[in-house]
């Protein structure tokens, strides 16, 4: 891989609230100070990150804000104070004793760009305590790892990183209704309704990463192509984890949405199980019952099953009528979405506090976190493209570069460096639509059919194809060339007639 060099800058405010300010500041406030890590990705890859701490005093509306009685009404009532530019974070550090973070909790992360934190005593404690708090809230060296996985030797990686979906312009959800039984089941889930409540306000925060596209279709005598285990002590039937990956594949033969898919295509799947195999509950690896009753396999979705209870009376008419309790399912789904995206909530220390970003799926916070992850994979992502086009068109010496072809690489160089340029000047927003413009040049230049290495043949190729033809008209030819050379050297030896 090319050598790639990053500098991602998080400009961080930091306002001490009233009685908050440690006794050992070096200077009086306001002052600036900067916190460098390096992360270690690889030997030619080298990403630096780079915290610009302005620290200053609250100013008297925040100190009203700060008065409030809990935190989230705090956050709420900052939110408009605050910068709010992408990639930019607020760090509002309220006094040791503060009743406005619960008993125990020494940091609050807010919905949006924010954080609460106790003071800490000591400006080393606060400033080791701050930098937890950003990393979090920006980008850990997990997460550009996993940005950067196609450049790290397997054996570094966690057994996360391979989970999260690859940066893309774009991406198709398909929600699948799974009924095998119809005779005994007539299952009916208002999938429109639910996409519309708890999808799309996830779905139009997440439109700067990427263009979302959803669809949704119901299968009938789609099975799951594992036999489960009947359990007498329960009397239901049960999918053990190791059968899990067995059951993907039947299912995704009848799904047939990623076949004419541009962009990587999510799935999620309800499945209804037939009325021989009901209830069908899955296990984790421990034998124990998943509580959701649902598995998420990485980079391609989820499926949950869905138990219809048995009728009162064994007499009851078939098919039964089913009305999926659409809030459950998509409860369970979301989650699984933004596994997907890897933004699960898991890594967080016990005495941090993360509020629930509510029916938008996810905090502003995180948005940021996948636009800086995006942004460092669509760079590398395209210095290994233009390199190997590159080296494509080192091999072949006489292959046609069209103008087009050319211009589009130009821009892909220009966008990528203006990536990097507005990275290292903190600037997130215009960094990832960069990077974005970049991708879309450098994989048009690539995919050129003009490009296309099977039109020219090399040299060793073009001989092998030509002397065969030329061989049989160039015998005659050369016999030729060599009796008139031999005739006029005989001409030349005999002496000339005198009169």
């Amino acid at each position: 891989a090319t050598p790639l060099q990053v500098q991602l800058v998080v400009p961080v405010a930091v306002v001490f609230g009233p009685g908050s300010v440690p006794g050992d500041l070096p200077r009086p406030l306001p002052f600036r100070d900067v916190q460098e890590m390096e992360i270690s990705v690889n030997v030619r890859s080298s990403v630096t990150s780079r915290y610009e701490m302005r620290y200053r005093s609250a100013t008297g509306q925040e100190e009203a804000a700060l008065a409030a009685a809990t935190a989230r009404e705090a956050d709420a009532a900052l939110h408009p104070l605050q910068d709010s530019t992408l990639g930019s974070l607020t760090m509002y550090v309220v006094p040791e004793t503060s009743s406005l973070l619960p008993q125990g909790i020494s940091v609050y992360v807010g919905k949006h760009r924010s954080a609460l934190l106790r003071a800490g005593g000591s400006l080393a404690a606060l400033q080791a305590r701050l930098r937890e708090v950003a990393q979090l809230m920006s980008f850990t060296a997990s997460a550009i790892a996993a940005a950067l996985s196609d450049r790290v030797p397997d054996g570094r990686l966690g057994p996360d990183t391979r989970r999260y979906l690859k940066s893309s312009l774009g991406y198709e959800i398909t929600f699948s209704l799974l009924n095998p039984d119809p005779k005994s089941h007539t299952v009916d889930w208002d999938i429109e309704g639910a996409v519309n409540r708890y999808v799309k306000p996830v779905l139009d925060k997440l439109s700067l990463v990427a263009n979302f596209s959803v669809d949704s279709q119901i299968l009938y005598y789609a099975m799951l192509g594992v036999t489960p285990r009947y359990d007498k002590e329960s009397s239901s039937f049960l999918l053990s984890a190791h059968s899990l990956p067995h059951v993907i594949n039947p299912v995704e033969a009848r799904l047939g949405s990623s076949a004419a898919s541009l962009y990587p295509v999510l799935n999620f799947l309800l499945y209804v199980p037939e009325r021989s195999h009901s209830p069908l509950y899955i296990q984790d690896k421990d034998g124990a019952p998943v509580s959701t009753n649902a598995f998420h396999s990485p980079r391609w979705g989820g499926i949950m099953v869905y138990n219809v209870e048995a009728p009162a009376s064994p007499q009851a008419s078939l098919p039964l009528h089913v009305d999926v309790d659409m809030a459950r399912v998509m409860e369970v789904f979301l989650a699984q979405l933004r596994l997907l995206f890897g933004l699960s909530r898991e890594e967080v220390p016990p005495e941090f506090l993360l509020e629930s970003p509510g029916n938008e799926g996810l905090a502003d916070w995180e948005l940021d976190h996948l636009l800086w992850a995006h942004t460092v994979e669509n760079i590398a992502t395209v210095s290994t493209t233009l390199t190997s086009l590159a080296q494509l068109l080192d091999k072949i010496g006489n292959i046609v570069i069209k103008d087009d072809v050319a211009s589009e690489v130009y821009r892909a160089v220009a966008s990528v460096q203006s990536a990097v340029t507005k990275l290292s000047l903190g600037h997130l927003h215009a960094a990832f639509q960069a990077s974005k413009e970049a991708v879309t040049s450098s994989e048009r230049a690539f995919f050129d059919p003009s490009l296309l290495h099977l039109l020219y043949f090399p040299d060793d190729q073009k001989f092998a194809i030509y002397i065969p033809l030329f061989l049989p008209m160039a015998v005659p030819i050369l016999l030729s060339l060599a009796k008139i050379v031999r005739e006029t050297r005989l001409r030349k030896k005999e002496p000339t007639k005198m009169d």
